[in-house]
């Protein structure tokens, strides 16, 4: 690990200053992914400025009815939280599907937004990586590739984002609060990470010293049910193949609304509009269930080793919508 400064935020001006200022500054959460790569030496900060006390810890009820979850908020007590758990089941769940009950427990809300990939070749430094190392090349589009997307890919990055939180985030029509140097603004968490076109080493559309603070859910409609699937392959720890994030709004058999993401698939939390399109105003039935998983999935674009993501996302979007339609969800 290389060597590095550490400094502890006494209020929000300074740490957003202080890491605005210096090019090699980062900032700590709760370190689950950064010292990590630092131990890897994918990351190398020359700062690090830990926000852990700042007063960001907090689940509220917004008098719009929104929730405004902090930033510092820990992923197990997010997931526990009673107001979570009874308004957004789907983020519960998606909580608590993402790691161990240690990791979960240190792990922060705006720290899993910020997860950088898992790819293998990512964190081999002996290995070209366009992430990592932009213009060498991406190793994983001829090696091995289980893991990687399907959609929504370039010749630059088939990487896939790694957070269950965000799948979840973008399918409750989420918002991210940043302070930067120009002040607070809000970004759809849809729009917050990026496909990887010619840039794949920028993961989000951050600039440097930009400051997560919060994610604010709006309220659902009354009578939407909500919930999380993930498809891994052993029953805990480990990252998604495919996942899906779903909340349906039902009325006398017709889909009245619907927010469709779905996780493990691309470089970023795939928000699925053509499925949504097909679903919205009709029947929830069965055909109309496979038809919107086809036409969301009529553009992937496999690699060799990971061609069964295809059918094994279309088989669970449709078992997820199946079991709200059947009302087994929340």
């Amino acid at each position: 690990m290389n060597p590095f400064d550490y400094l502890r935020a006494e209020d929000v001006a300074s740490a957003v200053a202080t890491v605005a200022g210096r090019p090699g500054a980062a900032y700590l959460g709760g370190g689950t992914n950064l010292v990590d790569h630092m131990k890897l030496g994918v990351a190398t900060p020359d700062l690090l400025v830990d926000v852990t006390r700042l007063p960001f810890n907090q689940v509220e009820v917004l008098p719009s009815g929104a929730v405004r979850i902090g930033a510092t908020v820990r992923n197990s007590d997010l997931a526990a939280d009673p107001v979570i758990r009874a308004r957004y089941p789907a983020l519960s769940r998606a909580l608590l599907a993402g790691a161990s009950g240690q990791l979960r427990n240190l792990a922060t809300t705006g720290g899993n937004l910020l997860q950088r990939t898992r790819c293998v070749y990512f964190q081999n430094l002996t290995t070209p990586c366009n992430k990592r190392e932009p213009g060498s090349g991406c190793s994983a589009i001829e090696g091995y590739s289980r893991y990687h997307a399907i959609l929504g890919a370039s010749n630059q990055c088939v990487a896939v984002h790694p957070s269950d939180m965000a799948v979840a985030l973008v399918a409750l029509d989420a918002s991210v609060v940043v302070l930067g140097a120009a002040g607070e603004r809000r970004i759809p968490v849809v729009d917050f990470h990026r496909l990887p076109d010619d840039q794949p080493e920028r993961d989000t559309v951050l600039t440097h010293g930009d400051l997560i603070t919060a994610v604010e859910v709006p309220e659902l409609p009354e009578g939407t049910r909500s919930t999380y699937w993930k498809v891994r392959d052993r029953a805990s720890y480990a990252f998604a193949l495919v996942s899906v994030a779903a909340a349906v709004h039902l009325d006398d058999g017709i889909v009245r609304d619907v927010r469709l993401a779905l996780g493990g698939v691309a470089h970023k939390p795939w928000r699925a509009g053509r499925a949504e399109q097909v679903l919205r105003g009709g029947p929830a039935t069965e055909e109309n269930f496979q038809r919107a998983a086809d036409a969301e999935l009529a553009d992937a674009r496999p690699l060799a080793g990971n061609r069964f993501k295809v059918p094994m996302a279309r088989n669970t979007l449709v078992a997820v919508l199946r079991e709200l339609a059947l009302g087994q969800g929340r």
